[in-house]
């Protein structure tokens, strides 16, 4: 199939336009870009088509139910185009590509993810190169997964954290190395890729998960926490999966009267507990200490060195796909497609 890319517009700071209020979504963002770009330069990418996403979203509104429409935008088109690109804000862009690596599992096509710090509405952005890389990324056929483009930096999407909120250079991959990067050259290390999908990939559209934004939710322990925090949380009506941040290697306040007791009931009333470590770097290494052996007894299950954002939305998509107890543990267990070792 010759190049053929479309650009997936859902929102966020790149297509943004000022208003009294500050930068606010805004569609013709096609027409925007068109106006930017040289025509001499046009000749020289890839063909390219837009669509937006109605209604746009500011990434900082976005909730799980949004993956499910843009998956189903991708998914419904996947095989009228070679690559696809997905703009869209930075707040949340990290989850959102997590998310989509989960639900395109085993793609044969890239789908890549980018945005800018400064909209492209204005004289000096950061959005015009952004976008021109990824559309040559997108045409490439040695990239089949879900990558954030960004600064120059080409990371996986489900290693991948906003880490910066002044700079250009927003992402990083922590626990990772870039899978490539766009200087002179766009250069990519193909021992990091992950392999082609099957070329007749294709998700029907009544296979894309349907999200419950209530099933899961994220704590991250605090010198004093107290237990009624813990069970305020896991008492919850809906939550089937709550995401602790520990300290270190992966260690909980055991001493706080009441917490791990909590965490037990938890655990008693179904509710999946999955621990990561708040550092930036590292794992969990539940066990290492005793604090963190008690949550070994629990039956916490040690979340590796998974990002937040990517435990985030594995965890929504494998509740999204039906599974649960053992089945679900297992697969929370398990690298599905590079987000952890």
């Amino acid at each position: 199939m010759t190049s053929r890319i479309l650009i997936l517009h859902t929102g966020g700071t790149i297509g943004m336009v000022p208003s009294d209020q500050g930068y606010v979504p805004a569609a013709g963002f096609r027409d925007r870009l068109l106006a930017q770009l040289p025509t001499s330069a046009t000749a020289q990418l890839p063909a390219f088509e837009f669509l937006d996403l109605e209604p746009l979203i500011d990434s900082s509104n976005l909730v799980p139910a949004d993956w499910h429409r843009i998956a189903q935008a991708l998914i419904s088109r996947w095989q009228d185009y070679s690559g696809f690109i997905l703009l869209h804000g930075t707040d949340t862009m990290a989850y959102t590509a997590s998310a989509l690596s989960f639900m395109l599992q085993g793609c044969n096509k890239p789908v890549v993810v980018t945005g800018s710090q400064i909209p492209l509405s204005q004289l000096r952005n950061d959005a015009l190169d952004n976008l021109i890389t990824s559309l040559l990324l997108a045409s490439r056929t040695d990239l089949n997964e879900v990558v954030i483009c960004f600064n120059g930096r080409i990371l996986r999407g489900n290693r991948a954290r906003k880490v910066s909120s002044a700079h250009l250079a927003a992402f990083d991959s922590p626990n990772f190395p870039w899978l490539g990067e766009a200087g002179i050259d766009i250069a990519l290390k193909p021992e990091l890729l992950l392999p082609a999908g099957k070329a007749e990939f294709a998700l029907p559209d009544a296979q894309v998960p349907t999200f419950d934004a209530d099933a899961v939710a994220l704590l991250q322990f605090y010198p004093g926490i107290s237990a009624s925090v813990m069970s305020a949380l896991t008492e919850r009506e809906g939550l089937k999966g709550l995401i602790l941040l520990s300290y270190g290697a992966g260690n909980p306040p055991e001493a706080t009267p009441g917490l791990i007791e909590a965490l037990e009931k938890a655990a008693a009333r179904g509710i999946t507990l999955l621990n990561l470590t708040q550092c930036q770097q590292g794992a969990v290494s539940q066990g290492t200490y005793a604090t963190g052996a008690t949550l070994n007894r629990i039956g916490v299950i040690p979340g590796s060195d998974l990002t937040p954002e990517a435990a985030f939305a594995k965890l929504h998509v494998l509740l999204g796909k039906g599974l649960s107890g053992e089945a679900l543990h297992e697969a929370l267990r398990q690298p599905l497609c590079g987000e952890s070792h």
